[in-house]
């Protein structure tokens, strides 16, 4: 099968040697994706709803690249700094995937890569075979 890796164009990605996403076949992995923007700078400080909608629209623009939308969206692991935000995260996860109902993991961390950082959010989905 071929491999598409999907690149944002962040500078990162070359050193820490990873894609934005990847698809092999009719499979899409998203890697962790946090709410900062083209210009390096945090969406929403201090806002974990704010920041998992703009999470959000970032993995849907990656899956859209990869060839995927977010109804094929079948796994979502979010990574919180403070458990006690699951219900504003939960909401705004709720208002994209509430019809599509992937299986979803919500998790505590101590810290993401900067402390502003709230959410960070990983997803699988699974779309059709098709000729990349």
């Amino acid at each position: 099968m071929k491999r598409l890796n999907i690149s944002s164009g962040a500078p990162w990605e070359s050193i820490v040697g990873y894609s934005r996403a990847v698809r092999v076949g009719p499979h899409v992995h998203v890697s962790g994706t946090t709410a900062v923007n083209g210009e390096g700078a945090l969406v929403s400080a201090d806002d974990p709803y704010g920041q998992t909608v703009y999470i959000l629209s970032k993995i849907e623009k990656a899956l859209h690249e990869a060839g995927a939308e977010l109804k094929d969206v079948v796994r979502t692991r979010i990574y919180v700094t403070d458990v006690t935000d699951w219900d504003e995260v939960g909401r705004a996860h709720g208002e994209v995937f509430g019809q599509i109902r992937p299986a979803a993991t919500l998790v505590e961390v101590s810290s993401l890569l900067e402390p502003e950082m709230l959410v960070e959010i990983e997803v699988d989905a699974f779309c059709g075979e098709v000729t990349l």
